[in-house]
């Protein structure tokens, strides 16, 4: 980034625009003026023809990562249908906070919104809503596991809480400051990496892979660096 109201652009067309959002910045606005600033209000800027209501999915202000908007009405409706209907394939890694030793496996932990200490999400196998996701240990190092995690769900905060809660994985997020022993924005290791999805005009597959961040540990950045499986 070369200034405070820019953003990494991965692909933009007429229809389609892709991002890379950084750690702490919002996905769209927030309440109060001091929460205006996000990937939505950057690319409206950047785009005069955007609508109103680009976005498709969001991500955790402090998840960093690969998100898509849909710059007109139609396109918009198109790709929020792809998500709906899990047509679009997503992957994330993630830096645990300690050494993790199964190799992979799947966490399913009904989740649902604690209505007393909002945002947490908290685990209810009784009125929480499904929530999937495959993972796998990439490595580990200095104290600290690098996990691939594929959500097979969208839910609020979901590959965080079934990092550390005791029946998912049991390790937080390093720097998650809900759920671990984070402290601030922008130090959550949790990055969006891949995402395919087909263009709501041309109809063509589109896939696109974005490293984790400089700030993120050596090993981490280099084994993701490494893989040869990319392809979600």
């Amino acid at each position: 980034m070369t200034d405070a109201l820019s953003l990494d652009i991965l692909h933009a067309d007429p229809k389609v625009v892709v991002v890379n959002k950084p750690s702490g910045l919002l996905s769209v606005p927030g309440r109060g003026p001091e929460n205006q600033d996000c990937v939505v209000t950057r690319v409206q800027a950047m785009f005069p023809e955007c609508r109103k209501f680009p976005a498709v999915h969001r991500l955790d202000m402090d998840t960093s990562g690969i998100l898509v908007l849909g710059l007109t009405a139609r396109s918009n409706r198109e790709l929020f249908q792809q998500f709906q209907q899990r047509q679009v394939a997503k992957r994330y890694v993630a830096v645990l906070d300690g050494v993790l030793e199964a190799e992979a496996g799947e966490v399913d932990l009904p989740l649902r919104l604690d209505i007393y200490n909002r945002p947490y999400q908290v685990y209810d196998p009784l009125h929480g809503k499904a929530s999937r996701t495959v993972w796998r240990r990439l490595g580990v190092q200095d104290g600290l596991t690098l996990v691939e995690f594929t959500p097979k769900t969208g839910r609020t905060h979901q590959l965080r809480v079934h990092a550390a809660h005791p029946l998912g994985l049991g390790l937080p997020i390093v720097g998650d400051r809900l759920y671990g022993s984070g402290t601030g924005p922008g130090q959550l290791k949790l990055h969006a990496e891949y995402l395919r999805f087909t263009h709501p005009k041309t109809k063509e597959v589109m896939a696109f892979t974005t490293p984790p961040a400089a700030d993120w540990p050596s090993f981490a950045r280099e084994l993701c660096a490494a893989r040869d499986d990319v392809e979600a």
